[in-house]
């Protein structure tokens, strides 16, 4: 059982094209990732970065080395282990909206990159930067209610407050538990919120 970080916003900011980012990183190093519905798509859009999504699977090896990767700043989805099902899978597949109750993320199954040990070896804790947009439950839902009615996703035929929270929560598990880990994190509700950092470390999964 993990128990959630608390967050502070980030003192040192810089302006990248009308949005605010932390001071201390380059937008060549961010991936932005969150639920479905969490402004992803838009970010991206704004920042002039890679306009095609890419699928991440947390649990597979060499995550880190993935071509996807190549281009930044872009727009990610994870693919994550959960708890009772044996393969990696996003929060919109079948397998864990059809789960009851939605199962949770199996987070000894998350591979992580080694260390850096010389150095001109890699550092992957810090070659990527992790956006987190986790927007509240109700505003997701009522974005892809929105989108439902334009029939622009498919994934929004079927969508329930309780799934919007659930999806989010199993993002900010991720992103509390990346940060727990090393990896450079920080989360934001929306484009226009400033963004936050994690300021403690207490998840154990």
């Amino acid at each position: 059982m993990s128990v959630l970080a608390s967050s502070a916003v980030v003192a040192s900011l810089q302006e990248v094209k009308g949005i605010s980012f932390p001071g201390d990183i380059r937008p060549g190093q961010i991936l932005v990732t969150g639920p479905p519905g969490a402004g992803k798509s838009t970010l991206i859009m704004r920042l002039g970065g890679w306009s095609e999504e890419g699928y991440l699977d947390l649990g597979r090896k060499h995550w880190w080395r993935s071509e996807i990767l190549a281009v930044r700043p872009r727009e990610i989805h994870l693919g994550m282990p959960f708890i009772g099902l044996p393969s990696a899978a996003a929060v919109f597949d079948g397998e864990f909206l059809q789960s009851t109750p939605f199962p949770p993320v199996d987070f000894a199954r998350i591979i992580l990159p080694p260390g850096k040990r010389y150095f001109f070896s890699v550092d992957w804790y810090r070659r990527y930067v992790f956006e987190f947009l986790l927007p509240p439950a109700d505003l997701l839902l009522a974005r892809r209610t929105a989108r439902a009615q334009e029939s622009t996703h498919p994934i929004d035929s079927q969508i329930s407050l309780a799934i919007c929270a659930a999806q989010l929560d199993v993002f900010r598990r991720v992103a509390e538990f990346l940060h727990a880990r090393g990896f450079y994190v920080y989360h934001r509700e929306t484009t226009d919120c400033p963004p936050q950092r994690f300021v403690t470390a207490q998840s154990q999964p």
